[in-house]
C-alpha cells in the first residue's frame, strides 16, 4: 500500500522517470533537491542511491530522509567519481542549470552506464508565441520567473538536445515527451512536432 501511495504523489515526471530503471540498480542522482526522486527510487526500484546537492539544505533534509547524500556542485564535482561507477546517472531538471551542460553531459556518460536527463522543453508553443508577439523572455506556470531571476541559465530545446547528444557521442535509448504536470503525451509522429507540444521531456542515454 505504501508503494501505491508514494507513486500516486509523486510528480508525473518522477513516475515516468521511475520505469526508465530496473530495480537493484546502483544510482547517482545529481542535483537532488530535496530527496523526493532518489526516496522514490529507492523504495519502488530498491536502488542502491547516492545523490550529490549543491545545497546544505537540501543535503539536510536528503540525509533527514535516509538517504547517502554529499554536497557537491554538478559542474565541478563530477570528475571526483570513477568510470562506469553507476547504472545509471540521473539528472532530473538540472541540466539547464549548470554552467556547462555539455561538459557535465560527457562526464555522465562516463560514471553512468545509462544516462537519465529530463528538462523543461523551450521550444514549446506558448514560449514561441510570447517571444513572438510580446518580444520578452515567456513567463508560463511551468516557467514562472522572469529572465533576471531564473535559476535556468542554458534553455534548450529537445531539437538542441538531441543536437548535443549526438554532439558527445551518446544513443538515445528512449524518450518520453511530457505536459507540464509530467503525464506522457500520446503522440506517435516525428520529434520536431513533439518539440512545438511538449513542456518538457526525459531522455534515457548511453555512450555509443
Amino acid at each position: 500500500m505504501r508503494k501505491n501511495v508514494e507513486v500516486a504523489h509523486a510528480r508525473g515526471d518522477y513516475q515516468i522517470l521511475c520505469d526508465f530503471v530496473v530495480p537493484q540498480a546502483k544510482v547517482l542522482d545529481i542535483g537532488c533537491g530535496k530527496g523526493e526522486l532518489l526516496e522514490l527510487l529507492v523504495n519502488l526500484r530498491q536502488v542502491d542511491g547516492r545523490g550529490i546537492e549543491i545545497s546544505q539544505a537540501g543535503v539536510n533534509e536528503c540525509v533527514a530522509r535516509g538517504l547517502s547524500v554529499v554536497q557537491g556542485d554538478a559542474d565541478k564535482d563530477l570528475d571526483a567519481y570513477p568510470d562506469a561507477a553507476f547504472d545509471y546517472a540521473i539528472l532530473s531538471q538540472t541540466l539547464q542549470a549548470t554552467m556547462d551542460p555539455k561538459q557535465v553531459l560527457i562526464e555522465l556518460l562516463r560514471i553512468g552506464k545509462k544516462v537519465v536527463v529530463s528538462f523543461p522543453n523551450f521550444g514549446h508553443w506558448r514560449n514561441r508565441l510570447q517571444l513572438l508577439w510580446r518580444g520578452r523572455m515567456p513567463v508560463t506556470d511551468y516557467l514562472p520567473y522572469e529572465w533576471y531571476n531564473t535559476p535556468n541559465i542554458h534553455f534548450c530545446t529537445l531539437r538542441d538536445f538531441l543536437a548535443l547528444a549526438d554532439e558527445v557521442d551518446a544513443r538515445v535509448l528512449r524518450a518520453e515527451a511530457l505536459d507540464a504536470k509530467g503525464k506522457p503525451i500520446v503522440y506517435s509522429g516525428p520529434w520536431w512536432l513533439r518539440n512545438l507540444i511538449s513542456d518538457q521531456a526525459i531522455f534515457l542515454l548511453e555512450r555509443k
